[in-house]
């Protein structure tokens, strides 16, 4: 007992005391509206007037993974990045945006958080003191080269799939103490850098339970300020379960009043684990089961570096534009581990959840898999960018300086066959808000009226309802929708007749012009069999040479220049709009889902601007890869035949803006 007693404390000494990590922090006093939810800070519009632009999921050096990758960054660089500063990337490029973001989720591995680093401060002497030679030998490669570093994590992420990480980085008790001094700083770092109507900046982490290595990690994000995030710690992945994260925030919100909610991500490396039909032990999903998962994940992340998690060209064969971001991730899960099989893809994409979900609320009366949707980058460098032409890489060994990154393996699965061009240039979110707080933005998320992109900042707006028409586009028609109908993420109470929607996509103002606009639609049809649908709603030049052949829209073409990484707005259009009503649309379908996707003209990837930036030649499968068209998925609205009972009045959700409440003519 005395020397497991001393090797808990020899661990303790080299792994937190050895090396504090000491976060710079921005000058000045932060006020209460800095340090708080944002409620009463700024005055707010009517109704939700703007999508506010951001990342949900950014890893800073305090990942166990990101710093053992390389990046040298922290949680300041990170903000100061997002709110549009330049800042010297880990390899020493010059790193700003174009744009700078509107809002910001840092969320670090609350495993081990801080651990690597610690682990490479400290004395070898100290390490050696420990007796693990696991610890040691990793101490070794970090310090030998970034690429050893670079294998060295790669190792640990395959012990914490297969739960053979050491102790001391297992043990959330070893590292308690550093954990809550890393921890309360970042927060007092982000209340610093939140500004009320300029730049809000969240409290969040990342959960990264791994069984076997299947992902089922979640981002968890807060609506509060330090004052109330400051009296929890983050919850550890390793060894627990997603219920007892529910449990967590359950907690967090009776004990201090404040809320947080989780967000799923990388559904698609999960081999069926994500959205299950069952139990997480195999046996029939219970109603309180899924009601507890709707309230605390109403969105998740859709797409971001490791790929598309929308569908797969298996589960939706009648869908010519499935597949994006497939190639690579299809394999199988987070480390390779373990393939993927087809009879596991429809618990592995967004789409066949939401189909998942409404066939369960038939037999439960309740839908598990009620959620938004949105995108975020996952970049492990501190640096939020989602643009193809100002691609950092997802960790430090592949920023811009690393020429060969496009081609190379990558370091989840080298051996059979997932290289550099499979990783996408990132993804945002698109909340609509009243104004720029933690509050409003976060209760956004809440009501799911966000979307998602692939990294271009489409403008895309949704509303249903029963009683729109063409001529609500002449007068305030966004007022109306709220009025008369739901937005995206809203419920409608089927009322035995077609749902209409007001549909509008706007380009990127910087962008590429648009393609098309197309409602994807699940059903339970009248004999429970769950059906889906893709319909090209509206698209440009429709009237002209891309009319309608037979019930197919001719594709838009492609005015992408391989060599020089360049196209041009010749075709497409800046906007599209409709007022669309359901034509299969029949009385006793059941329960429903419609979602929009917006699809741009084909554009170059962030492969192909390489090719350019370095003079090298793109592998034959990279370069039949290096255009695509990149998209944007809203939030569903659900057509159900029962009204929940706090919903029975208007449909409405109950968390919205007193505008959205209002069911009466504009």
């Amino acid at each position: 007992m005395r020397k497991l007693c001393r090797k808990s404390v020899l661990a303790k000494w080299a792994l937190a005391g050895a090396a504090t990590l000491a976060l710079a922090a921005c000058g000045g006093a932060v006020d209460e509206t800095q340090s708080g939810d944002g409620e009463g800070a700024i005055e707010l519009a009517e109704y939700p007037d703007r999508p506010y632009w951001g990342d949900t999921h950014l890893h800073t050096d305090n990942s166990v993974d990101a710093f053992g990758f390389g990046v040298r960054l922290g949680p300041e660089d990170a903000l100061k990045f997002a709110r549009g500063d330049e800042v010297t990337a880990t390899t020493g490029a010059q790193a700003k945006l174009a744009r700078p973001l509107d809002f910001l989720v840092i969320a670090d591995h609350s495993d081990g958080l801080g651990a690597t680093r610690r682990l490479y401060d400290a004395p070898r002497l100290g390490v050696q003191a420990m007796g693990d030679e696991t610890m040691l030998r990793w101490y070794d490669m970090m310090h030998e080269s970034p690429q050893q570093s670079q294998r060295a994590i790669g190792e640990l992420i395959a012990a914490a799939a297969s739960g053979d990480l050491p102790e001391a980085m297992s043990d959330p008790e070893a590292s308690k103490e550093a954990t809550k001094e890393i921890w309360e700083t970042h927060l007092d770092t982000l209340d610093r850098y939140n500004e009320p109507g300029v730049f809000t900046a969240f409290g969040g982490f990342e959960y990264s339970l791994m069984p076997g290595g299947n992902n089922l990690h979640r981002v968890v994000m807060f609506r509060d300020g330090s004052d109330r995030t400051k009296q929890v710690l983050p919850y550890p992945g390793l060894s627990t379960s997603p219920e007892g994260l529910w449990d967590y925030m359950d907690g967090y919100a009776e004990a201090t009043g404040g809320e947080a909610l989780a967000i799923p991500h990388n559904s698609n490396l999960s081999n069926g684990d994500m959205f299950e039909l069952t139990m997480p032990d195999g046996g029939p999903m219970t109603a309180e089961y899924a009601r507890k998962r709707a309230r605390s994940e109403p969105v998740v992340e859709v797409t971001q570096i490791k790929g598309d998690s929308e569908t797969h060209p298996f589960l939706s064969p009648n869908d010519e534009m499935a597949g994006f971001g497939v190639k690579g991730w299809e394999l199988g899960n987070l480390p390779l581990s373990a393939k993927t099989s087809n009879d596991m893809l429809a618990g592995n994409y967004v789409r066949s959840a939401l189909k998942r979900g409404i066939s369960l609320e038939e037999k439960l009366g309740v839908n598990p898999y009620a959620f938004g949707v949105i995108g975020s980058t996952d970049s492990h460098t501190s640096l939020a960018t989602g643009d193809e032409d100002n691609f950092f890489g997802k960790h430090t060994g592949n920023e811009p300086s690393v020429e060969d990154r496009s081609t190379a393996g990558q370091n989840l699965g080298t051996r059979v066959g997932r290289f550099g061009w499979h990783y996408l240039a990132g993804g945002y979110a698109a909340a609509w808000a009243r104004g720029n707080t933690r509050a409003e933005i976060f209760d956004a998320f809440k009501r799911r009226e966000v979307y998602a992109t692939t990294g271009p900042r489409m403008t895309v707006r949704l509303f249903a309802g029963f009683d729109f028409s063409e001529e609500d586009w002449d007068g305030d028609w966004v007022k109306r929708g709220y009025n008369n109908g739901v937005p995206m993420g809203g419920k409608l109470v089927d009322k035995k007749q077609a749902p209409t929607f007001l549909i509008s996509a706007l380009k990127d103002p910087d962008g590429a012009n648009l393609d098309r606009v197309q409602i994807i639609k699940g059903w339970v049809d009248q004999f429970d069999v769950v059906r889906e649908k893709v319909y090209d709603v509206v698209w440009s030049d429709m009237e002209g040479e891309r009319a309608l052949q037979g019930n197919r829209v001719p594709k838009v073409g492609d005015t992408v220049n391989r060599e020089d990484a360049s196209y041009t707005n010749t075709i497409g259009a800046p906007e599209l709009r409709a007022t669309w009503t359901d034509p299969d649309y029949k009385w006793g379908q059941k329960q429903a889902f419609y979602y929009v996707r917006v699809l741009e003209i084909p554009t170059p990837r962030w492969t192909l601007f390489d090719a350019k930036r370095f003079g090298i030649t793109l592998s034959p499968a990279a370069m039949a890869d290096a255009v695509a068209q990149e998209r944007a998925y809203s939030s569903p609205v659900w057509l159900t035949i029962e009204p929940e009972p706090e919903e029975a009045d208007s449909g409405n959700d109950p968390d919205a803006p007193a505008i959205m409440d209002k069911n009466t003519d504009a």
